[in-house]
């Protein structure tokens, strides 16, 4: 199997993206470290995982707190993958939006995945191997109303996941991007609604909702040895609407 003795380390893991993500590096066995907010939903993702005949174990992380992000580094340990997929997704005008959101989407989507990054890569360094993907969104490339903050922290996402492939690839460490398109998952769902989601969805090319499977299927493959001349690359899983 191809993550055989890693450890992969997969933020905002509890559910959605981030679940699939850690059940298919399981499946192919990998030592999974999931971790979010909710301990409840966090333990039921690794008993799945255990019941499977996989390795898994939760770690409790509110990624909007600074010590939290070094607690999470520490009780990771070192790692083969890691994977920035925590987020917070606020929908506001700009004009209405409230700063305490800001400061929080900002913290998660942006500090944290830089933070986690800065503590847990010099190991990989020191191994001379080890992926980094970092979890964007169409919504980077593609100007949405509402969903502002949103957007600029996953476009300040890609723009580190270039940076970080520049100086961490000669290390032996590569670093990329998947960008979904609209996905079906319960934050989604919770934002905007059936409704709105099947809007966005039906301005893509293949005219759906992807599902969370689908969108960890190419995070797997980027963390993967499959993917092995691939770094600095932002992957778009989004049905073909920032193509056309």
């Amino acid at each position: 199997m191809e993550f055989t003795d890693k450890v992969a380390l997969i933020t905002g893991s509890t559910g959605g993206i981030g679940a699939e993500t850690a059940r298919l590096m399981a499946a192919a066995g990998a030592e999974v470290v999931v971790s979010g907010r909710s301990a409840e939903r966090g333990t039921a993702v690794v008993e799945e995982i255990i019941a499977n005949g996989g390795r898994a174990r939760f770690v409790a992380a509110d990624l909007t707190e600074t010590d939290a992000v070094r607690r999470l580094a520490e009780a990771a340990g070192p790692v083969d993958v890691l994977v920035n997929n925590a987020a917070t997704f606020p929908v506001a005008p700009t004009v209405d939006q409230a700063r305490e959101s800001l400061d929080a989407t900002l913290a998660a989507n942006v500090r944290a995945p830089y933070l986690l990054t800065a503590a847990l890569v010099p190991g990989m360094i020191a191994k001379g191997s080890g992926s980094i993907v970092n979890v964007s969104t169409m919504a980077a490339r593609v100007g949405m109303p509402g969903i502002s903050v949103y957007s600029a922290t996953k476009a300040a996402l890609e723009s580190l996941t270039r940076t970080w492939a520049a100086e961490f690839s000669p290390a032996g460490v590569r670093v990329n991007a998947v960008a979904p398109g609209p996905t079906r998952t319960d934050m989604v769902l919770a934002t905007m609604g059936e409704e709105g989601a099947a809007q966005i969805a039906g301005t893509t090319l293949l005219g759906r909702l992807a599902t969370p499977r689908e969108i960890a299927e190419a995070i797997v493959f980027l963390a993967s040895d499959r993917a092995s001349y691939l770094t600095g690359a932002t992957l778009a899983a989004d049905a073909g609407r920032t193509a056309a």
